[in-house]
């Protein structure tokens, strides 16, 4: 019988470990994560949440989702770049949201700088910087899944070029995971083997 890296859940399917339990991250795995995600409010959202996430488990930021939504006007780049002063303390003493100041006010930053270009133009940015899938063979196990990578590198250091902030390397991948810039499911992984590769 082949070995594989990949785990079998409840439901016999195999996915990659971290996906498996609890709920929260079964059904993020299976629908959400690796996706495409194209359009300007959508990529400022996760964005934003992957610079939330920064030292903290994912779990912590996929339950407080709705409330980060609800607190930050559905996350349109236009309503977020509007906040002021009493919208950060605001934010400050919701509890449906991780109640970090340099994260809020970055949050905020971040959206005057996005409100400022072209529509589309983040979606393009961000996408211009995902590797063709042809040269990442499908990773067999966690150990073959980089942290950052040369195009996170490069994609992080345009964003704070442009006044982004709290956007490193590190962050930048998980967006592009997450994102379906790239495809980190493992070779086993039902997710993987169900959709067509991008090229």
């Amino acid at each position: 019988m082949e070995s594989t890296l990949a785990v079998a859940g409840p439901d016999g399917l195999l996915r990659c470990p971290w996906g498996v339990a609890p709920e929260d991250y079964r059904e993020y795995h299976d629908t959400e994560w690796g996706r495409p995600v194209r359009g300007d409010d959508a990529l400022f959202e996760r964005l934003c949440l992957e610079a939330f996430q920064s030292g903290l488990s994912w779990l912590t930021i996929l339950r407080r989702r709705s409330g980060f939504r609800a607190a930050f006007a559905g996350f349109s780049i236009e309503k977020v770049a509007a906040f002021t002063e009493e919208d950060v303390t605001r934010l400050l003493a919701d509890p449906g949201i991780i109640r970090n100041r340099l994260k809020i006010e970055a949050t905020i930053s971040n959206a005057r700088v996005a409100a400022e270009w072209a529509a589309g133009e983040l979606t393009e940015l961000i996408w211009s910087h995902a590797p063709r899938s042809a040269d990442r063979p499908a990773p067999s196990g966690p150990g073959d899944i980089p942290a950052t990578t040369p195009e996170s590198t490069a994609l992080a250091k345009e964003l704070k070029k442009r006044g982004f902030r709290f956007v490193g390397p590190t962050t930048a991948y998980a967006l592009m995971q997450a994102c379906g810039l790239v495809d980190d499911h493992l070779a086993d992984c039902h997710v993987r083997r169900g959709r067509p590769r991008r090229t």
